[in-house]
C-alpha cells in the first residue's frame, strides 16, 4: 500500500509544509460504497497556509476521475473531479462554533495533532459528489421506459382513455 502521511494540522499550517501523492480510489473505504467501481487513482496536494484571513489553513487540491453509478439509467458514469478548497484551521470545536458558517467563507475544521491526509482527501471527495449522479442524456433510459410502457396494461387504457375524448 501506498504512504500514510499523518500531520499536525496547526504546526503543518504554520510551518507552510506540502504533500503530495497518489492513491488507488480502493484505498478509499467510506468512497468506494458509492462507487460503481474502485478502479483509478485520486491526486492531492495539500499545502499548509501560514496566514489567510488571519487564521491558519490549509489548500486541497484532489484530481481524478471516479465511477459513479447514473441514477437515471443505472448505467456507469464518469465524474472527473477538480477539487480546490481552503480550510481553515480552528484548536478546538468551540472556536469552529463561535463564527456563523458563511457560504463563501472557507470550511472550518478542527486541527489535531494527529490528521490523517488521506482522511482529509477522503471527507472533500465525499463532500464534493453530487446527491444523485445522471447523465445529462441517458442513452437507454428512454428507451428503456418506452419498453416498460409498452409492456403495461396501463398504456392500453391511457389508449383508450385518450381516444374516447376526440
Amino acid at each position: 500500500m501506498s504512504h500514510q502521511p499523518v500531520i499536525d494540522g496547526l504546526e503543518f499550517a504554520r510551518t507552510g509544509l506540502a504533500f503530495q501523492g497518489t492513491w488507488p480510489v480502493s484505498a478509499f473505504l467510506r468512497l468506494c460504497e458509492l462507487l460503481r467501481t474502485e478502479d483509478g487513482t485520486l491526486h492531492y496536494e495539500l499545502r499548509g497556509v501560514p496566514e489567510k484571513q488571519g487564521r491558519l489553513g490549509l489548500k486541497l487540491k484532489v484530481d481524478g476521475a471516479l465511477q459513479l453509478v447514473c441514477q437515471r439509467c443505472l448505467g456507469a458514469l464518469e465524474l472527473a473531479l477538480r477539487i480546490d478548497v481552503s480550510l481553515q484551521l480552528a484548536a478546538t470545536q468551540a472556536e469552529v462554533d463561535a463564527e456563523p458558517l458563511t457560504a463563501e467563507g472557507p470550511e472550518r475544521i478542527v486541527a489535531g495533532r494527529e490528521m490523517p491526509v488521506r482522511d482529509l482527501v477522503e471527507d472533500e471527495v465525499l463532500l464534493a459528489l453530487p446527491l444523485a449522479p445522471r447523465h445529462e442524456r441517458c442513452a437507454g433510459g428512454q428507451a428503456q421506459a418506452l419498453q416498460d410502457e409498452e409492456k403495461s396494461p396501463f398504456a392500453v387504457l391511457r389508449g383508450l382513455v385518450s381516444g374516447s375524448k376526440h
